[in-house]
């Protein structure tokens, strides 16, 4: 399976502007810019794209975990926040807060759960970051 998606960028890195689209459309010529990526402008940015796939996808592993320990979530909540260090010119951390439901599971089955999907997540494996995580189980 393939996915893509394309950015087209017009002027400088800073006074520059750009869009994204994806293949889905879902993004189709959102903009992005320093002033989105580095301030609060408005727009997107490659971080906050980081940060929805790994939630995503984190989100999705952890109820294949779940079902495969003969258990199914009501609800998996998952935010992450990318870390982006400007001097290192690199993403450091990723870290994930994670607020489940799920019926008959005990703590410890739940931790190993999480600890599965955060290491065997595609998006984890594709990052070069300390990824950390909090877990709560309601």
């Amino acid at each position: 399976m393939k996915r893509n998606a394309t950015a087209v960028w017009n002027g400088t890195g800073k006074e520059g502007t750009g869009s994204l689209t994806t293949q889905s459309t879902v993004l189709n010529k959102s903009q992005y810019s320093f002033n989105t990526r580095f301030a609060d402008g408005i727009g997107t940015n490659p971080e906050e794209l980081v940060a929805a796939a790994h939630a995503g996808c984190f989100s999705m592993k952890l109820s294949f975990v779940l079902n495969a320990a003969g258990f199914t979530a009501d609800e998996i909540n998952t935010k992450c926040e990318i870390t982006l260090d400007p001097a290192a010119g690199a993403i450091t951390e990723s870290h994930l807060t994670i607020a489940a439901k799920v019926p008959g599971i005990n703590q410890e089955q739940f931790d190993a759960a999480v600890a599965d999907a955060k290491a065997n997540c595609p998006i984890s494996k594709l990052l070069n970051a300390n990824i950390t995580h909090e877990a709560v189980l309601g």
